[in-house]
């Protein structure tokens, strides 16, 4: 039990990692790929290594009823499609820290549109930390008649666009109840979310400008596409299954630490007094809405530590 729990743990920091370099991968790339081209490339590198992982470790991983396709359908639109369509358009103008703090609203808007649209209560406390997560992203935007036009602003609003998609998307996705796994429906709604975004390129008149392939491009592609999404995807969903999502979720709050490491190491971005005092909000918001799953996993922490205090002595 205790192996299994440091497996998970050991999980989580990976996850945290790939999907905070991320940011800073895609940050790179957009400088010399047009932003909706870079999200389909991302997922045409992605979604043949998940099918393949699919086909070989499930025996139902092919789309076979309504449910089934309505889900990768949702998944391909909304999780794919829209969410890396308008998180790849924010970056252009954020910096990876600012970005991966907006983003990390994911677990704090889910709960709003669950209440919405499945009628799933949430309490005076845990709705406060939902008024205290968007008061973070209003540190971090400082709207103002003359901020609401500025290129990072618009960016910042892209990226929170992003992550209202992403939490509508997850609800809605909980309205069905399909029979394929998670991971294939993923792989699936992968390889259908970049068709729809090389047909939104297309529509958007982007096109590659000439000696766009530099080292630096390929290896922003070849890290988002394999590891912060290939390898990245199947290790969310193990977490899903082990420790449940709600928990996995948490990992948000450890992306935002990584993606502002990353890119002040490799990209040279600075990280505002802004930023940081929006995490802060943002991660209290957390801490109220997810107060009953942090008590819970705090007491298995101070469990473990005493278990291994008392067999420590027993020992002696």
């Amino acid at each position: 039990m205790i192996a299994r729990r440091h497996a998970n743990a050991g999980l989580f920091v990976v996850l945290a990692a790939l999907f905070g370099v991320s940011f800073v991968a895609i940050k790179a790339g957009l400088a010399a790929i047009p932003p909706l081209l870079f999200a389909a490339i991302r997922f045409d590198v992605a979604a043949p290594f998940v099918l393949a992982y699919a086909a070989w470790r499930y025996d139902d991983w092919v789309p076979r009823d309504r449910s089934d396709l309505v889900s990768v359908a949702v998944g391909a639109v909304a999780l794919v499609a829209a969410n890396n369509g308008l998180l790849f358009l924010g970056q252009q103008t954020t910096t990876p820290a600012t970005a991966s703090v907006m983003y990390g609203l994911n677990p704090i808007l889910a709960p709003a549109f669950a209440y919405l649209l499945l009628d799933q209560r949430v309490d005076r406390l845990g709705f406060a930390g939902v008024l205290l997560g968007l008061v973070g992203v209003v540190i971090i935007v400082q709207p103002s008649p003359a901020t609401l036009t500025d290129a990072s602003t618009l960016g910042q609003l892209y990226v929170l666009g992003a992550a209202v998609v992403v939490a509508l998307g997850s609800v809605l996705l909980r309205r069905f109840e399909s029979t394929i796994g998670s991971v294939p429906m993923t792989a699936w709604a992968m390889a259908l979310g970049a068709g729809l975004l090389h047909v939104a390129s297309v529509a958007a008149g982007e096109s590659l400008a000439p000696g766009a392939w530099s080292r630096t491009v390929l290896l922003s592609i070849l890290s988002l596409g394999l590891f912060s999404t290939a390898m990245a995807y199947p290790i969310y969903f193990a977490l899903i299954r082990r420790i449940g999502p709600v928990r996995t979720n948490l990992v948000a709050y450890l992306v935002p630490v990584v993606a502002a490491l990353t890119g002040w190491v490799l990209l040279d971005e600075p990280v505002t007094l802004a930023t940081v005092a929006g995490f802060v909000v943002v991660v209290a918001g957390v801490v109220l809405l997810e107060r009953q799953v942090i008590r819970e996993e705090a007491a298995r922490a101070y469990d473990a530590l005493a278990g291994g205090g008392a067999a420590a002595s027993s020992d002696d």
